[in-house]
């Protein structure tokens, strides 16, 4: 499947700001399956310079640097990307988790893929005693990591509600844990924070999920956003998997990959710094429209 995807971001400051540098993580990094047929981004005011740089984890950032006051920054990114369909993983196939537990002091590659960065606490998805409890249930030695992720997938998915008011995007996951509310952003982090602390390295995914509509009715254009999902390393053979936690789903044909990091503040779309003191307010709007 070929995928148009339009992604607008507009930032509005209280006052003017001045000397703004901004990293973007808005173009797709390489990924198996995923072709990206090209990516242009569209900034307003228009920026001193951009550079083009990657890492450390999987990600392609654009770094920016506006020189002359503004209230308002707007940033519009359009690509195309195809798709493949990927088969339903087997859960029957790939490691154990005793199996993965043994294996994991061995990763020792510094490639941006390598299990051995996702095995560890991170600053947005630190270790949780009470997390780790929760999903032995879960996570049983002698399950596949395939079925393990299934399990702690559809527990996520069953146990709690999505709320877009109960978190905020600094929200750790322990506080969306213990209230059972959240966003894609939240569920991945409990989940990435359940696998590593079981021994399964597991690493937050940023990108787009084709929304389809009931029958009948009409694709809102804008009303699509950016979304989070879980990979986990199921062993050589199989590599990383995809599963989307808020969806109970693993991540196939429908979903676009964006970045993979450690956790969300690896992979924000939009970050930076600037002079002045002035409050701002963001507005997102994403559109992914499959083409034919």
């Amino acid at each position: 499947m070929i995928y148009n995807v339009r992604h607008v971001t507009t930032v509005r400051y209280a006052a003017m700001v001045r000397l703004a540098r901004f990293n973007l993580r808005l173009k797709p990094a390489p990924w198996p399956g995923q072709t990206l047929a090209g990516h242009e981004l569209i900034i307003e005011p228009r920026p001193r310079n951009i550079r083009e740089d990657s890492g450390p984890y999987i990600v392609c950032r654009s770094r920016l640097m506006l020189a002359e006051p503004t209230d308002v920054l707007r940033v519009e990114s359009r690509f195309s990307v195809a798709v493949d369909a990927v088969p339903l993983p087997d859960p029957a196939k790939g490691l154990t988790v005793a199996e993965m537990r043994r294996q994991a002091p061995g990763f020792h590659s510094l490639s941006p893929a390598c299990p051995a960065a996702y095995l560890h606490a991170s600053p947005a998805a630190p270790m949780s005693a009470e997390i780790s409890a929760w999903a032995r249930d879960f996570i049983a030695d002698d399950a596949t990591v395939i079925a393990a992720g299934q399990a702690l997938m559809a527990a996520i998915h069953g146990q709690f509600r999505y709320d877009s008011d109960a978190t905020r995007t600094e929200t750790p996951p322990i506080e969306a844990f213990r209230q059972r509310r959240g966003v894609c952003q939240d569920f991945a982090h409990i989940m990435i924070v359940a696998a590593r602390a079981h021994a399964i390295p597991a690493a937050y995914v940023s990108g787009y999920l084709r929304t389809i509509p009931p029958p009948g009715k009409p694709r809102l254009v804008g009303a699509d956003a950016m979304h989070a999902w879980v990979v986990l390393w199921c062993g050589a053979a199989l590599g990383w998997i995809g599963f989307d936690p808020t969806n109970n789903m693993f991540a196939l044909g429908d979903h676009i990959f964006t970045a993979m990091g450690r956790d969300y503040s690896d992979v924000s779309p939009l970050d930076g710094v600037f002079h002045g003191g002035a409050g701002q307010t963001m507005k997102v709007a994403v559109d992914v429209a499959p083409q034919g």
